[in-house]
């Protein structure tokens, strides 16, 4: 090799021998060793066990996509479980002056804060009134209420991170901040719990009790079991007001129900009437929109239904022959799924242009089961292409065929009773039987008579009761209405006028549709449980029916009688009346929830301080029935909307993109995650629901696959963060504990950077206002830079509520940033005694700042390391990091340096350039001259200020700059940094060329053996072939560097070394 001017190189200066013969110059270059005792030796090794182990499954290019999801994802070794055991009273400030354990456990770092933030009023709006960043601006939302019955999923867990993020962002920026805690009575899914477990333990049904027995064991129930949700609450680290929690059976609440009531049927909004409802037969009660669930049908498919000992097959088309009145040989043949209904049919409906009928217009036609003459009418809503374009009509059990009964003045017949037995209008024959039972015995009355026409498969929907699984039947039923469409015409408005935000904009479009075809609102439920409904029958007389029925409605019962005393001219005391025994349907009060939290119908401070709610964030899939009818009854009973803005985030759905489902075995308790759980506690958790044995048998097996060595521990922090990375207002969000993992282990990332800083700052540290911390390198200059960076980016993330942008910008910061280049490019700064200033200075400023950046994501950790920092002078830092400022773009604006930002990337190249020719010759240990060669003056300039980190990130020996037009050593390994950039590595002495050259052969077969199978694929199309060609280019661009490094190799070989050569 020829001789090299000692001038192109710069000595190292820490922890390197300088290369014998060469002076010591000016500290512009360095070697990195291992930073003190803390990384072992053992842990290097593993450590670079590691580095081979994955690129040489990298250069073996391994086939993932044949393996399952759980057999390609990283195993998962069990973690060593520290727990904090110190004792400290619940409430109690937690003990932080023990060392931090050697690695991050979320069960010492979730311990005692929780209780001591609430102890300490941090989450109350009148605490954050005395913070030095006092904006005087109020944030205020409610969480949305959950069942009281049950647990959180996932889908909860997703709210509760983004609702508690941005209010832990606004209580830090200053912001006086209320969230409000509160749960739902849940009429319907209380109520059958309640009465499962006393049927369960006693042996007793409902109705061999009184009203108020049973209330007070569903009162009991809820003591008992109604706290989980506030425990996984608190688990999850959410900040709400607990002082100001709210249930929807509150005695306070109650009274709000009751008076919003009162004011929309003075208001003439409510009205009692008998009509159509949605009906389930099982919880004999009315059952809302939500709680249907549409079922798609592609044809013949057979259901078990509660109360049906054997399974019913629907999506079958039954033909069906109407004889003609006083024609033998005459018949009009209908197509129904519903044979059942056929004692309710009232008359047969064409269309009127429908040639096939024209000459039948005006007929009468025979019932085929009574014999009853029925007419034959037309109708334009008929399509005579359906079927045999004759339908029968059933005005009691279909809302189409109520309202075509009502423009032809045709009565209804109710077949069908509450409990899902045919009444007595069907004869003795079929009275009292089950309606599926029914079914079968009127085909086969139809068939002995000879009017069956055929049974075809038939698509259709079928509506399902969510809460039973039953059919649902459309039953006339007397009940009270809200009417909609004056209040829906204002929400829509509201959108439209630009006065209620919806977010992401493209939900507007459902949103005006569905207030565009809004009907009435059906509030009465069958049940016990809930808001009885404040309305009463004034009883006169021998008055039977609704006709005839007095209906007056009070906020007590005394209010009442007195109304009722002025409509019929009695005195009050003559007047018997009987309350409604119905209750309010469950989201009739949910509705209330923005206002009737905060004391409404009372003028409180809360109510005025609080209301209108700054934000309301909930799932997409409650914005009609939730949303919308906040939107309804808020602006309605309080004269304003109930808020202005509304965030909405999309569904949580598996690693497969399914739904979560009890019946798939995929829905996940956050605590399963965060805590981590055995397969055989997954699977006890599905033996014990209300699963039938076929869906069981699905469930654990999908179990088995998906968790095989069940749920490992993530912790909240690492959930949060995996929960808020994803962009939730977009699609369907497909969440996998991989994911999840994956965020613990950035958690641990976080965990041992501050246990370096913290060792680096030792005791006597004393940190600098962050106004007066001034870089005093080019290294610190760019940390700094982009902390400044950060701190922007998370302010637009939180503005635009776009969570994801805030993930994004930490982890890039906080592993890419801080861990991975600038921890590294200090430690040998940091290796001489005593420590240099202004590095740990820097280092304070990164931890602190970038830990108030986490903090609303990951309050747990930041709290815990935060904690430890040093003081500031003064003693007026905050006593805790959730109401410490927030870092605002402005106040680090003095950092920025996006120039130097730009230059820096350049460098990184370069370190990636120099870490790839090493692994390309193995360089594992040793640390090879370099030379930097550019055309270009201002580049050769920007890679001598950052010599020493590009020598200590690459890995490198003495870095050295080449001029322009200088031969390049012989011999020395090359790669392009640019057209005018090149670097040069040293070989000769480090590698036995020999050796490698047969190494680097191994290696060359096995990705010409890839290159050549996926050359014999036969192109496809889309995503698969795109994910070809990029791995047939990653192949060539492998094969063209390991060609260039054996043609290096035996230049070497070629070369015979002289003696005074280096």
């Amino acid at each position: 090799m020829p001789h090299l001017p000692l001038g192109y190189f710069r000595s190292p200066v820490w922890g390197l021998r300088p290369l014998e013969g060469l002076p010591r110059f000016r500290a512009l270059s360095t070697h990195s060793k291992p930073h003190g005792s803390s990384i072992s030796r053992r842990n290097r090794e593993a450590k670079q066990k590691r580095q081979r182990e994955k690129q040489e499954a990298l250069e073996a290019g391994i086939a993932l996509k044949n393996k399952s999801p759980a057999e390609s994802s990283k195993a998962w070794t069990p973690k060593e479980v520290v727990l904090y055991e110190i004792p400290t009273e619940p409430g109690e400030k937690k003990d932080v002056s023990r060392l931090l354990p050697p690695a991050y456990s979320p069960q010492y770092v979730e311990a005692a804060w929780y209780s001591w933030w609430v102890r300490e009023g941090f989450f109350k709006p009148e605490y954050q009134t005395k913070l030095p960043q006092a904006t005087g601006e109020t944030f205020s939302m409610c969480i949305p209420p959950p069942n009281v019955t049950g647990s959180l999923h996932i889908g909860h867990a997703l709210t509760v991170a983004i609702q508690d993020a941005l209010v832990r962002w606004h209580r830090m920026c200053g912001d006086q901040v209320l969230w409000v805690p509160g749960s739902d009575h849940a009429g319907i899914a209380t109520q059958a719990v309640v009465e499962k477990q006393l049927w369960k333990e006693r042996g007793v049904r409902r109705h061999e009790l009184s009203r108020e027995e049973f209330l007070r064991e569903v009162w009991k129930w809820k003591e008992e079991k109604g706290g989980e949700i506030s425990e996984q609450l608190q688990a999850l680290g959410a900040s709400l007001d607990w002082d100001r929690e709210c249930f929807t059976m509150d005695a306070g609440f109650s009274v709000a129900v009751t008076e919003a009531f009162v004011r929309l049927y003075e208001a003439g909004l409510l009205y009692r009437r008998q009509q159509l409802v949605n009906w389930s037969c099982a919880l004999r009660s009315a059952i809302s929109d939500i709680e249907v669930e549409s079922q798609p049908l592609p044809g013949r498919t057979e259901l078990r239904l509660p109360g049906c000992s054997s399974p019913v097959s629907f999506g079958l088309l039954v033909s069906v022959a109407f004889p003609v009145d006083g024609e033998p040989d005459a018949e009009v043949v209908v197509g129904t799924t519903r044979p059942e209904t056929l004692p309710g049919d009232v008359a047969v409906a064409v269309h009127p242009d429908d040639s096939r009928y024209m000459h039948l217009h005006g007929r009468q036609l025979r019932h085929p089961l009574t014999g009853q003459l029925l007419p034959l009418i037309t109708d334009s809503a008929v399509q005579p292409h359906v079927g045999t374009g004759a339908v029968k009509v059933t005005p009691a059990h279909s809302p189409a065929d109520a309202e075509l009964a009502a423009r032809h003045s045709l009565s209804p017949l109710s077949v069908i009773a509450e409990d899902g037995t045919m009444t007595s209008l069907c004869g003795d024959w079929l009275q009292g039987l089950h309606r599926f039972v029914a079914r079968e015995k009127i085909m086969s009355a139809l068939r002995e008579r000879g009017l069956f026409r055929g049974i075809q498969n038939h698509p259709m929907v079928l509506p399902i009761c969510s809460r039973s699984g039953d059919v649902v039947e459309y039953l006339l039923k007397s009940q009270w209405f809200v009417r909609c469409q004056e209040m829906g015409h204002r929400a829509a408005q509201a959108v439209e006028s630009g006065a209620l935000e919806l977010s992401p904009s493209f939900h507007q479009k459902n949103w005006q549709h569905w207030f565009s075809h809004i009907g009435d609102w059906c509030v009465s439920r069958q049940l016990w449980w809930g808001h009885q409904i404040p309305a009463y029958l004034v009883v006169e007389g021998h008055t039977k029916g609704d006709k005839g029925d007095c209906w007056v409605v009070g906020r007590t019962e005394a209010e009442a009688r007195k109304i009722a005393a002025e409509l019929t001219g009695k005195p009050g005391a003559e007047l018997t009346l009987q309350r409604d025994p119905d209750v309010l349907d469950t989201w009739f009060s949910s509705a209330l929830f923005p206002f009737a939290a905060l004391g409404w119908p009372q003028e409180t401070p809360d109510l005025a301080r609080f209301y209108p709610l700054s934000l309301l964030e909930t799932g997409s899939d409650l914005l009609l029935f939730w949303v919308g009818r906040m939107v309804m009854l808020g602006t309605q009973l309080t004269g304003q909307l109930p808020f202005s803005k509304v965030l909405l985030h999309s569904m949580v759905r598996d690693r497969q993109g399914r739904k979560m489902s009890k019946s798939l075995g995929n829905v996940l308790d956050p605590r399963d995650i965060i805590h981590g759980v055995d397969l055989q506690v997954l699977q006890a958790k599905l033996r014990d629901g209300n699963l039938d044995s076929t869906e069981l048998a699905i469930a654990t097996a999908a179990q088995r696959k998906d968790f095989p060595h069940g749920i490992p521990e993530c912790g909240t922090d690492a959930l949060r963060f995996a929960l808020c990375s994803h962009g939730a207002l977009g699609g369907d969000l497909n969440l996998s504990v991989s994911e999840v993992l994956s965020s613990r282990h950035f958690c641990n990332k976080i965990w041992n950077a501050l246990r370096f800083i913290l060792n680096a700052l030792g005791e006597k540290f004393v940190p600098q206002p962050a106004e007066e911390v001034s870089p005093a390198s080019p290294m610190d200059a760019w940390i700094l830079s982009r902390l400044a960076h950060t701190a922007q980016e998370c302010e637009r993330g939180f503005l635009a509520r776009e969570l994801s942008l805030i993930t994004h910008a930490l982890h890039h910061f906080w592993l890419h940033n801080l861990c991975d280049v600038y921890l590294e490019a200090v430690k040998p700064v940091l290796s001489h005694s005593p420590h240099p200033p202004d590095p740990l200075q820097v280092l304070f400023s990164c931890a602190d700042v970038g830990l108030r950046l986490l903090a609303p994501l990951m309050p747990f950790l930041a709290e815990e390391l935060w904690q430890r920092l040093p003081p500031r002078p003064g003693g007026s830092s905050a006593p805790s990091i959730c109401v410490a400022p927030y870092p605002t773009a402005h106040s680090l604006e003095h950092w920025r340096q996006p120039e130097l930002e730009q230059h820096f990337s350049r460098v990184q190249e370069a370190v990636q350039a120099l870490r790839a020719l090493r692994a390309t010759y193995q360089l594992t240990k040793a640390r090879p001259r370099v030379l930097l060669q550019s055309s270009e003056p201002g580049e050769q300039g920007l890679f001598e200020a950052f010599l020493e980190p590009l020598g200590t990130l690459g890995r490198c020996g003495v870095m050295g700059l080449l001029p322009p037009g200088v031969a390049a050593p012989s011999g020395w390994a090359q790669a392009p940094l640019s057209d005018t950039t090149q670097v040069y590595m040293e070989l000769q002495g480090l590698v036995d060329p020999q050796t490698h050259l047969s190494l680097l052969a191994a290696r060359r077969h096995k990705l010409q053996k890839q290159l050549d199978g996926l050359m014999a694929w036969t192109p496809s199309e889309g995503e698969a072939e795109t994910k070809r060609q990029q791995r047939l280019s990653s192949l060539q661009l492998d094969l063209s560097k390991l060609d260039k490094a054996a043609s290096h190799l035996r230049q070497l070989m070629d070369a015979c070394p002289g003696p005074g050569e280096l």
